[in-house]
């Protein structure tokens, strides 16, 4: 009797240990995003003002620095 290939697909029916995030990939992937939100929002509302008043106009990068490591993060997240 001749054995039919393994569809390895159809046999895997859940996660597989080890491919999980672990439990503090979300929290901290989100929360690096509004936290670099919050860091341009402070940012305008304040009239320049703060968070960081002497690098300027660099606060913008600094938040969408932030931010984009949180994005980067969603390229993992399972």
């Amino acid at each position: 009797m001749a054995k039919q290939p393994r569809d390895p697909v159809a046999s895997r029916t859940s996660y597989e240990e080890g491919d999980d995030n672990p439990a503090w990939f979300k929290p901290i992937m989100f929360g690096l995003m509004l936290l670099g939100l919050a860091w341009i929002l402070t940012y305008y509302i304040s009239g320049i003002g703060w968070p960081v008043p002497a690098i300027g106009a660099w606060n913008i990068a600094v938040g969408f620095g932030i931010m984009f490591v949180g994005f980067l993060m969603t390229t993992r997240w399972k």
